[in-house]
């Protein structure tokens, strides 16, 4: 669900949105929650650091990470939302980094032409992955 944008609304970055997932600092746990309660929007390229910094450094696993940005686009306006959505889907559930998924998601929901000499992600690319 997109949360609608409204004027003032405030750009969050992956600190904020890490601070506010992991709860592993208290106080910025919680200013991180009031800022998101008072309604903000993020983009495409801090939810892949989101995503690396929770695989790569916290080893979250894949289906957690997916529960994780599913609840996210529930509260916090994320810029090609359905993009977003599609692509932690297929992250979750293949062997693709996020960005290549990010990438098959843009091809397969906007129709965007993607060129690559990524063998793997081609295979995805030339076939409807939905």
């Amino acid at each position: 669900m997109n949360v609608p944008l409204r004027k003032n609304m405030q750009l969050i970055d992956a600190n904020v949105i890490l601070r506010f997932v992991l709860n592993d600092n208290v106080e910025m746990a919680q200013r991180a929650a009031e800022v998101i309660a008072l309604g903000v929007y993020t983009k495409p390229e801090i939810i892949a650091e989101v995503v690396y910094v929770l695989k790569s450094v916290y080893s979250t696993p894949k289906d957690k990470i997916k529960s994780i940005i599913h609840g996210l686009s529930d509260i916090v306006r994320i810029e090609n939302s359905d993009c977003v959505v599609h692509a932690i889907d297929l992250f979750a559930s293949t062997s693709l980094d996020f960005v290549d998924c990010l990438l098959v998601a843009y091809h397969s929901l906007n129709g965007e032409k993607v060129f690559t000499f990524d063998k793997k992600l081609n295979k995805y690319l030339n076939t409807d992955v939905m």
